[in-house]
């Protein structure tokens, strides 16, 4: 019960704060024309930047959970987040917003790598996957939900309720932090636990022995863990083709989503003439393929796992976390395709709701298959390994949206949807069968991962 108390607690972290990252992009129309924002590319960042905070966020909070555990971090993170959040809805002209919306990231980026940790701590490789199946449709369904919201908040009221009524929310998910969520971090349980003995020793009944853990080595001093932790997740993305190959395709797919979530608007108000909040609902449409794959995964992943533990006489491999990968990679191009050829008004708005549900479908599948992947590769240094996985989704999840305007401009939806469908299929299609047979090969020759 305290497992998935944790579980719950760091998935409701994760969830928040993309719902913040999103919300907002309905109001954008309406955010320009109070602040009079002229460029398209400021109006696209006035939603982005805060994601660009993910990636930078998570290269501090990561090595500080490594000191001060991760529920510490993770509720002081979310303090953080809720009060530039609620900031947001003061700001008065572009600069504070965008400033306060990107310092609202950085609180908002320690769920997804820490989160990731504790689940690491808390559950054994065997029973991982419906933990994460949840934790890993959080972020991604936070995206889907936030928009809708965002499309009747700024229609019936003002675009500044978009943010105070996230922060109501987060609130309570504080609260319910405060309860169910205890420290799960294996050094600093064992140092409190040293420090506890330490202090019950009696120095009258003679002479004190020193009480250490194993984790207590030379290295383990704040500037030296920052140090590592600053500088790791760039270590495992120059040295781990693990990260290397599946980061770029993550970046890759959650740069699409984002991208998506703002050209979204444009497709159902643009070319089929749709007030703010009914083009906000097809946002159901992503949502609908994210739940319906997070349900496969959730019933299937440990049951796989469980599977080819068994057939391969008791020996656990994080390469058995891969096979929903499969139709994924194949999934999401398809439902690319089928949105951007599908977005012309001759053509029904159900035609590329299909795609955009494809796309949601696809796009779990492969963050589910490839978070597991990346934790039980990397076990002790998860948050790490996370946080250079997260640094370049997030770079991309940033930068996609400022281009997009300019591509569908240039090439229209159906041309520039299907440059990126190719990319993907590129990149993504031959990465499960890759790790599937030489997986064990790289781990073995990893400078992280064979410690796990």
């Amino acid at each position: 019960m305290r497992k998935w108390g944790a579980t719950v607690t760091v998935s409701a972290f994760s969830f928040i704060t993309p719902v913040s990252s999103s919300m907002v992009a309905p109001a954008a129309a309406t955010i320009a024309e109070q602040f009079g924002i002229r460029s398209t590319v400021l109006q696209a960042m006035s939603i982005s930047i805060f994601v660009l905070a993910y990636a930078i966020g998570p290269l501090f909070l990561a090595p500080i959970s490594e000191i001060y555990g991760r529920a510490r971090l993770l509720q002081f993170a979310n303090l953080w987040y809720l009060a530039w959040n609620l900031g947001c809805g003061f700001a008065q002209n572009t600069g504070q917003l965008l400033a306060f919306r990107f310092l609202a990231g950085l609180g908002g980026s320690a769920a997804l790598t820490v989160g990731g940790g504790v689940l690491s701590d808390v559950w054994p490789p065997e029973q991982r996957g419906k933990a994460i199946a949840m934790y890993a449709v959080a972020p991604l369904l936070g995206p889907i939900i936030g928009p809708i919201m965002g499309a009747w908040i700024t229609q019936r009221t003002t675009w500044r309720w978009v943010f105070w009524v996230t922060s109501m929310a987060d609130l309570v998910i504080q609260g319910i932090g405060l309860f169910y969520l205890q420290e799960t971090y294996a050094p600093v349980l064992l140092q409190r636990k040293a420090k506890h003995i330490r202090g019950t020793m009696d120095a009258e009944k003679g002479p004190q022995r020193p009480v250490r853990t194993v984790f207590d080595t030379a290295d383990r001093q704040w500037q030296k863990i920052f140090a590592k932790a600053l500088t790791r997740p760039f270590q495992l993305f120059a040295y781990e083709p693990i990260i290397q190959l599946l980061g770029v395709y993550m970046a890759i797919i959650y740069g699409i989503m984002y991208l998506f979530l703002t050209t979204i608007p444009s497709i159902f108000q643009g070319i089929y003439k749709e007030d703010v909040g009914i083009a906000g609902l097809h946002y159901i449409a992503l949502g609908l393929g994210l739940m319906v794959s997070v349900q496969i995964c959730a019933r299937l992943m440990d049951k796989l796992f469980a599977y080819y533990v068994k057939k391969n006489n008791g020996v656990v491999k994080p390469e058995y976390r891969l096979p929903p990968m499969v139709p994924g990679t194949i999934v999401l191009p398809i439902g690319i395709f089928i949105t951007g050829w599908g977005a012309r008004p001759s053509v029904h708005w159900i035609v590329p709701d299909i795609g955009i549900a494809l796309i949601g479908f696809g796009q779990m599948l492969n963050a589910q298959a490839i978070t597991t992947y990346v934790i039980d590769a990397f076990s002790l240094h998860a948050a790490s390994a996370l946080a250079s996985v997260t640094f370049l989704r997030s770079v991309a999840a940033f930068g996609f949206p400022l281009f997009a305007p300019a591509m569908y401009e240039a090439l229209g939806f159906g041309k520039g949807d299907t440059i990126l469908a190719c990319v993907l299929i590129v990149i993504g299609c031959p990465a499960p069968w890759l790790f599937w047979y030489y997986g064990e090969r790289i781990r073995g020759a990893s400078r992280y991962a064979k410690k796990a």
